[in-house]
């Protein structure tokens, strides 16, 4: 019965990789007219993709989601809206700072950033930039699943929320240094990856789902859009102050 679901998991997940697979062999086959290189390492590295897949989809559906729908549910009833907001604002906080895409990006950052001269090149300050690059996205992911989950409490409409969030955007855009702003705009995505969008996708409908009146379909998501749209705002506002 178990090696029966783990081939399932497995055969799902490579399904969902099929699509790309299929490009990089017609591209590489038609248009390059070139054989993979290091085909054995290629393969294999193509299987651990797959397992590896499907154990963190598993591990969603085991672990992640149930816990954040229970403790949406708990704290709801609960009914402190206190200990709620700053569960939701440590949980944005906490899951941004572990996220291994912004770890990666930042760095990437600061290394260009010694690079192109607008910082000193020493390990000291590529750490630093880094270090608050990191902590501006998270600290807005934070005051963003604070914002969205008083939203669902209060029946703010989303759209509102959205549209003037990209407004201020468009706003910083203007005034922000230039070199921080692809930065800025990429730290909305970098954020929303593997271990963000679960546990606040849970947060958000378990909420919804408690608090009479809400639906978790038309008000239990939405909390990653704000998760996106804040660290494009903190992030140039952080270039305004490192970069003067």
């Amino acid at each position: 019965m178990i090696i029966f679901i783990i081939l399932k998991k497995i055969r799902s997940a490579f399904t969902d990789l099929l699509p790309i697979i299929l490009v990089i062999s017609f591209f590489q086959i038609v248009v390059l007219k070139q054989p993979l290189p290091q085909m054995g390492e290629v393969l294999f590295g193509a299987l651990l993709v797959v397992v590896g897949l499907s154990l963190f989809i598993q591990g969603l559906e085991m672990g992640l989601f149930p816990i954040g729908e229970a403790m949406a549910h708990a704290l709801a009833r609960k009914g402190s809206v206190f200990w709620l907001l700053l569960f939701a604002f440590a949980l944005g906080f906490s899951t941004t700072v572990a996220e291994p895409a912004l770890i990666a990006v930042a760095a990437e950052a600061a290394e260009i950033a010694g690079q192109g001269g607008l910082i000193e090149s020493t390990p000291a300050s590529l750490k630093e930039y880094a270090f608050g690059l990191r902590m501006s996205v998270a600290f807005s992911v934070g005051l963003a699943i604070l914002i969205g989950v008083m939203r669902i409490i209060r029946g703010w409409p989303v759209h509102y929320l959205i549209i003037g969030g990209y407004v201020v955007v468009m706003l910083m855009t203007i005034i922000a240094p230039k070199e921080i702003i692809g930065i800025a705009y990429d730290a909305g995505g970098v954020t929303t990856s593997t271990i963000t969008v679960p546990l606040v996708a849970a947060l958000g409908v378990g909420l919804a789902s408690t608090i009479r009146g809400r639906s978790p379909l038309v008000d239990g998501f939405g909390l990653i859009a704000f998760a996106s749209l804040l660290p494009m705002i903190f992030v140039m506002g952080y270039g305004l102050i490192v970069f003067k």
